[in-house]
């Protein structure tokens, strides 16, 4: 069984107390449910999914019929990718037991509520289904799959310990994630590669971020991440140099939807939505120098990233 539930006060009775047998094995089983979807960051498998599927719709297919935009391949596609995004999940927490202990001891699943050895097991089954529906689907994005895969299990190892190399590895599997429409149906549109660049910008900027908020833990266990090795103050530099080109980039983006392409609706999105909250992102990491200020700018990177994902729609 893959999950180890805790012993609870219940379970330490006498076993004459038939009645609570029943809510026992509930509880255990709704508990186990919710391990399970925090390992894998459920949420973010779900955005993950969202992205993929407006990628297609908007960016690649905007005229499609939602026929040809569900075929049977693009489920395939999806499957692939979040087997892939699930077992990068379960491998990061496998390797991190003891830095998640410090850095978010309330989130930690291995070791406590999933057996280290089940959680290995469920990495290498679900990177190996993702790699496998790639190879299915063609040559090229089972080489992707693969990549990902190795690439996520390095970052989980050894690369999120070395400064800026694992900050650099997440973003680019965001960006790849972006792209991996395109890589199946070749249609040459040059606004997939806009949002993948976007999203390597402010991935990066986030995982900076990240790496500031989890010092202690880091610190502890020997990471050398940029904040370790740079500082504080030179670190949120380089993550406020990260933050300036995406900044051009969507005002870019602003000018060319509002001037040029006469997308009103999709320029007021990003200016209002994307561009204004980038400017007051960048005005509180400024400011920013104590753990919660970063663990709020993280949170404030990824509803920007969801503003930009939802932008999609106005290429419609």
């Amino acid at each position: 069984m893959l999950f180890r539930p805790s012993l609870s006060a219940a379970d330490a009775t006498a076993p004459g107390t038939a009645g609570s047998g029943g809510s026992n094995a509930s509880n255990s089983g709704s508990s186990s449910r919710r391990q399970l979807a925090r390992l894998v960051r459920l949420p973010n498998l779900l955005i993950m999914a969202l992205c993929l599927l407006l990628v297609r719709a908007c960016l690649l297919l905007p005229h499609a019929p939602w026929r040809q935009v569900f075929a049977p391949g693009f489920a395939l596609l999806l499957l692939a990718a979040l087997c892939i995004g699930a077992a990068g999940y379960i491998i990061n927490d496998y390797y991190d037991v003891k830095i998640d202990a410090i850095n978010r001891p309330g989130r930690l699943v291995v070791g406590r509520g999933i057996n280290r050895r089940h959680a290995m097991l469920a990495h290498l089954v679900l990177s190996g289904l993702g790699v496998g529906l790639g190879v299915l689907l063609s040559p090229l994005l089972g080489l992707v799959n693969l990549g990902s895969a190795l690439l996520l299990w390095g970052y989980s190892a050894r690369f999120k310990r070395v400064a800026l190399v694992g900050n650099v590895s997440i973003a680019t599997l965001t960006a790849a994630l972006v792209l991996l429409p395109e890589l199946q149906l070749h249609t040459g549109r040059s606004a997939v590669w806009g949002y993948a660049l976007a999203a390597f910008l402010l991935t990066l900027v986030r995982e900076i971020v990240k790496d500031v908020e989890d010092m202690r833990g880091d610190a502890q266990h020997e990471c050398r991440t940029l904040p370790l090795v740079w500082g504080v103050p030179r670190t949120k530099w380089v993550a406020g140099f990260f933050l300036a080109c995406l900044l051009l980039l969507v005002a870019g983006a602003v000018f060319n939807a509002l001037f040029m392409s006469y997308r009103y609706g999709l320029g007021l999105w990003l200016l209002l939505l994307v561009l204004a909250p980038l400017l007051a992102l960048a005005a509180a990491l400024r400011r920013a120098d104590q753990r919660q200020h970063f663990a709020r700018l993280s949170t404030w990177c990824k509803l920007i990233m969801l503003a930009g994902v939802f932008s999609m729609l106005g290429l419609v």
